[in-house]
């Protein structure tokens, strides 16, 4: 299906409970917009995804929970059985993260940030942490973050 696209945004998203599956929905319905010609829009959980799903997209926006001050053991999972298939391939790959986050979410932000750093991906905007108890304005942030991904890897300014 990438064919018909010029440009593929894969979103790897932890949802293991009905409010961060809301955010990943949020994430696809903003990569989704009716004004995103040139995109297609791929998620998957992080276990069902890997290194082909890495190397066929060109952009990456993570989703994660906050798991004792570290990010899930899923998303980490699918860092460790992508990370030296990817490497040397997908330097400069442009990418987003969100954190569920119940308490402040920097030790996730830190742990993503430190294997992002070793692909050598490149930030399109700073991590969104959603902290503390949900609110339904979390939605609303990650739909914000995936289109503004969306729309940078359109336009090519990433």
């Amino acid at each position: 299906m990438k064919s018909e696209f010029k440009k593929q945004l894969l979103i790897i998203a932890h949802a293991p409970s009905a409010n961060t599956r809301l955010l990943r929905d949020a994430a696809f319905q903003g990569a989704s917009h009716p004004d995103l010609e040139q995109v297609h829009c791929v998620v998957k959980a992080p276990l069902e995804a890997g290194p082909e799903d890495a190397l066929a997209c060109d952009a990456i926006l993570l989703g994660t929970t906050e798991n004792l001050g570290y990010m899930s053991g899923a998303l980490k999972d699918f860092f460790d059985r992508s990370y030296y298939p990817v490497i040397e391939k997908k330097q400069g790959l442009p990418c987003a993260l969100y954190i569920r986050a119940g308490h402040d979410g920097t030790g996730t932000q830190r742990a993503v940030e430190s294997i992002v750093t070793g692909l050598r991906w490149r930030w399109v905007q700073p991590p969104l942490i959603l902290r503390g108890e949900w609110q339904p304005l979390f939605t609303d942030q990650v739909e914000e973050l995936s289109m503004t991904l969306a729309f940078s890897v359109e336009s090519g300014i990433v």
